[in-house]
């Protein structure tokens, strides 16, 4: 594999996989981090080698500004490494960083030529379904209200004040990135999109992540589990056989 030098900023192995079959890159939600992925490491490697992104404004980039638009952001992870054509390739995101996951494969098919063998979006409706949201816009109560909402924070986080106020500005930022986007007229990738929804997602219909149909050229498929936002929380055993059974017929590099 190689490296630019902005690779270790922005990327987090947990589990080195020197000899797998393929890489999987994965994107963290709003106010997420790389170490969110963690198990998913844990659980794949060795066979299947796990990158997790780092944006900055949390954990060790935490004095880092973050970045409130998602094409720049797509970009500048884009831009950070040279791994994208280095052998077989996946990429997974969830919630915001389903779009970003989505938005960067369309620069790695278009500026390189390569196609991802799977692009995995979860917990987040299609990049051409809109609502009206300014979670960005709330004060810190209302911002803490939608994460109790989703139920995607520790609860040792809300209830301490001072570990709040660190991961706040992180999540305003990321809210405003997502909340602002759109994306471009007919935009889609090549390569196969699998989406994974929670059945009771407050933030995601059934329509919204079948939508993602619109956006791919490739083959699609539609997984539903029992759960809310971050069903894949609670359905980790589950999402973590269909990754490995959509990757499973990848040869080896």
């Amino acid at each position: 594999m190689t490296r630019t030098a902005d690779h270790d900023l922005w990327f987090r192995r947990y589990h080195p996989a020197g000899r797998s079959r393929v890489r999987l890159v994965c994107f963290p939600h709003a106010g997420g981090s790389a170490s969110f992925f963690f198990p998913v490491s844990a659980a794949l490697s060795p066979g299947i080698d796990v990158l997790a992104v780092q944006y900055p404004g949390r954990q060790d980039r935490r004095t880092e500004p973050g970045i409130d638009d998602i094409p720049a952001l797509a970009e500048l992870i884009f831009r950070s490494t040279d791994v994208w054509g280095d052998g077989p390739l996946a990429l997974f995101g969830h919630s915001m960083g389903a779009t970003l996951a989505f938005e960067v494969a369309r620069r790695i098919e278009r500026e390189l030529g390569v196609t991802p063998v799977r692009l995995f979006a979860s917990g987040r409706r299609a990049p051409s379904c809109t609502r009206d949201e300014s979670v960005h816009s709330r004060d810190d109560d209302g911002i803490v209200r939608e994460l109790q909402l989703l139920s995607g924070t520790d609860a040792r986080v809300l209830g301490d004040e001072e570990l709040l106020r660190m991961v706040l500005p992180a999540l305003r930022s990321d809210y405003r990135a997502i909340e602002t986007y759109r994306c471009e007229g007919g935009a889609s990738v090549a390569c196969p999109v699998t989406v994974m929804t929670g059945d009771a997602d407050p933030r995601t219909s059934m329509e919204e992540a079948g939508a993602w149909r619109d956006h791919t050229s490739g083959e699609f498929d539609l997984e539903v589990f029992p759960g809310g936002h971050f069903f894949l929380a609670a359905q980790q055993q589950a999402v973590l056989k269909v990754i490995g059974e959509r990757l499973a017929p990848v040869p080896a590099s």
